[in-house]
């Protein structure tokens, strides 16, 4: 993703009743003469997946959402998203602590690391994290001081490298980096005049 064709902006709309979200997987499946099959991961992790259309409740919410549209140029240009189920290092519900989710070791050399969340066995790098939220501990303190973040990549630097060894953990809350999968708004009216979109495909920057 390069940051040139990104727009450091949120999603205006807030998401409501009929707004879906979910990871999609890319896998090759062959089906053997045998009728067995055999399946092929394409992809190393997933890519979510929103259909945002649901989130205008309201004329006011159509013509913000007509704007923004127009504003990133469909397909064209990048924002953030923010999705209420996915939004957080600690999981729905949780508080962040500064040793939710473990992103290096120290080697005593390095001291950039990139923010990262998990989900089982999978981990995404998280490069729009909401400023103020991040919180970091060395080998489980969280009384760390001499650090800096950048809130465009995700990235956290240490003014000293970590001790080889040393566990470096992060908290955070965090935006989604997307686009719109689509050059074309769909818009319908009812009678009384008002208006939805029918829908409108977002999907993650990777």
């Amino acid at each position: 993703m390069s940051e040139t064709d990104f727009d450091d902006i949120l999603f205006p709309l807030s998401f409501s009743l009929g707004a879906s979200a979910g990871p999609e997987w890319r896998t090759e499946i062959v089906t053997l003469e045998s009728g067995a099959e055999v399946r092929n991961a394409r992809w190393s992790g997933s890519r979510r997946r929103w259909d945002v259309g649901g989130a205008v409740a309201s004329p006011g919410d159509l013509e913000t959402l007509m704007r923004f549209f127009e504003e990133r140029r469909g397909r064209l240009r990048g924002f953030r998203l923010a999705d209420p189920f996915e939004h957080s290092s600690a999981g729905q519900g949780q508080a962040v602590t500064p040793t939710d989710q473990q992103i290096a070791i120290g080697d005593g050399v390095q001291h950039v690391f990139q923010l990262k969340r998990s989900w089982g066995p999978t981990a995404k790098p998280v490069t729009k994290p909401r400023e103020g939220s991040v919180r970091v501990a060395i080998d489980g303190s969280g009384l760390v001081s001499g650090w800096s973040l950048d809130p465009l990549t995700g990235e956290v630097a240490f003014d000293t490298p970590p001790v080889p060894g040393a566990a470096i953990t992060a908290g955070f809350l965090f935006d989604w980096p997307v686009r719109f999968d689509t050059d074309r708004l769909d818009i319908t009216y009812d009678l009384i005049g008002a208006g939805r979109a029918l829908s409108l495909p977002v999907i993650e920057l990777v």
